[in-house]
């Protein structure tokens, strides 16, 4: 028998929710790895959340046309100082790599520079001018390290090549050339596995100097509306500007891909540096997301650009007119315009813009607002699974979500939104089967991409100003 006060605690009823990342991408690409202090291996997502832990685990090289995560790690964290970003380097200098044959190099002030490219393992092999004699010794009489864009031979003080004037080096160099389209498509997939290493689920994918290839936009679009078959992202394109590609704004309708993605055209330009313009919009929605409390419901058009120009490809200056820019977003494709306030993003469409009328689908914000809210459902009630289904089951998901969308509504991320259960949705012989069906009514704001003021004479005015 029991004979006392007791009390004992039960469930919340109410699920506190788990809301999905906004503003994290998924970069796929190359990184000058044998330059790393502690490189991942190749096709494994790798988080950073700064600078320099990007560096130690990828290597940096200016180099972007070769390496191009670096020019994505350069943007991401110098410019927009946003963070976290998954890379994914797909270079393996295990196998991607080809010998330089032995060759007598000068030596300035006891060092010598070779190529970052230059690999320091084994095959890296010093000896005395000529290529003769024994070779020299790591550690003891040189010592090999990158700095910036080059792999440094230092000759050591106490060694025997102090005082050479030249030196003999074979070594293998990186052969990033081995890297096809088809590499940098097939590694996309690899963003099934952030969820299950990282805990994230990136909500952007990218793969800059590489997204303008019909494959991998392909692979990039069907990735993104289905990761580990629940979640959505969103694919941010580049239409190519090379020597094949749109060389004029006229041009872009022909290379677009009329899919649910951001298309973006052409290239942007920062001093000497050049940006594909998705790798510019990656930071600048992250930086947006993040000033929403990580809620995706605001355009990054008309938002502020880390660029002093537009180019193609080969350098070649752009210049956008107010009528040229709109043109482009008519055709949904996103730029860049100096027009009022420097240079911004401009653009509110998606690339199925105007095939598809969907409201959820055309618009950039209200797109991603859907991938979000639908994530954040699925991570939030993933802990109910398999549970008994009860009527107080079915209230406690109804209760909890609505609640998070009457917050998201009170703080204006949502006009408004609802959850209900339909009784037309929910046929007998489902519940039977342990399937329930929960209606979402959401209603994400439209970008204010056009304010019309009219202006009219009104003869009264002159009546009471001249006659009172």
């Amino acid at each position: 028998m029991n004979h006392g006060v007791y009390v004992s605690q039960q469930a919340t009823s109410v699920s506190t929710p788990v809301v999905a990342e906004s503003g994290v991408p998924f970069v796929v690409g190359l990184a000058p790895v044998q330059a790393a202090d502690k490189p991942a291996a190749p096709g494994t997502p790798v988080l950073c959340t700064s600078w320099s832990e990007a560096v130690e685990k990828l290597g940096y090289s200016d180099d972007w046309a070769t390496y191009t995560l670096c020019e994505f790690m350069y943007s991401h964290f110098k410019l927009f100082a946003c963070q976290p970003v998954i890379f994914c380097n797909v270079l393996d200098i295990a196998t991607a790599k080809e010998a330089s044959a032995a060759a007598d190099v000068a030596v300035t002030e006891h060092k010598v520079k070779l190529p970052i490219a230059a690999i320091n393992d084994s095959t890296l092999v010093i000896k005395p001018a000529g290529g003769t004699g024994s070779a020299y010794v790591s550690g003891t009489d040189y010592n090999a390290y990158y700095s910036g864009e080059h792999l440094v031979v230092e000759l050591l003080s106490t060694g025997s090549a102090y005082d050479a004037e030249q030196v003999n080096i074979a070594y293998n160099k990186v052969k990033a050339s081995t890297v096809t389209a088809s590499d940098i498509a097939s590694a996309m997939e690899n963003v099934e596995l952030c969820l299950t290493l990282l805990g994230i689920v990136p909500d952007l994918l990218c793969a800059p100097g590489y997204s303008q290839q019909s494959t991998v936009a392909a692979a990039m679009t069907a990735k993104a509306g289905n990761i580990n078959g629940l979640f959505r992202a969103k694919a941010l394109i580049d239409i190519d500007c090379g020597a094949s590609g749109a060389r004029a704004y006229s041009d872009v309708l022909t290379k677009k891909n009329a899919a649910n993605i951001a298309a973006f055209w052409p290239m942007a330009k920062l001093g000497d540096y050049k940006f594909h313009l998705s790798t510019q919009m990656a930071g600048l929605m992250a930086q947006i997301d993040t000033g929403n409390g990580g809620c995706p419901y605001e355009s990054p058009s008309n938002k502020g650009l880390q660029c002093d120009g537009l180019c193609l490809e080969d350098g070649t200056e752009v210049n956008l007119t107010l009528a040229q820019a709109n043109y482009l977003n008519g055709i949904g494709v996103d730029t860049a315009l100096n027009f009022m306030s420097g240079w911004v993003a401009w653009g509110n469409y998606t690339a199925c813009y105007p095939s598809n009328t969907d409201v959820k689908d055309y618009f950039i914000p209200v797109s991603r607002m859907f991938g979000w809210v639908g994530n954040s459902l699925v991570k939030t009630f993933w802990s109910k699974l398999d549970k008994p289904m009860t009527r107080r089951l079915i209230d406690t998901v109804l209760d909890s979500a609505n609640i998070w969308l009457n917050g998201l509504v009170g703080m204006g991320y949502l006009l408004g939104a609802r959850v209900e259960m339909l009784e037309n949705e929910n046929p007998l012989t489902n519940l039977m089967a342990g399937i329930i069906k929960l209606h979402v009514y959401m209603t994400p704001p439209s970008p204010a991409q056009e304010i019309d003021f009219v202006l009219e004479y009104d003869a009264s005015y002159v009546t009471s100003a001249l006659q009172g």
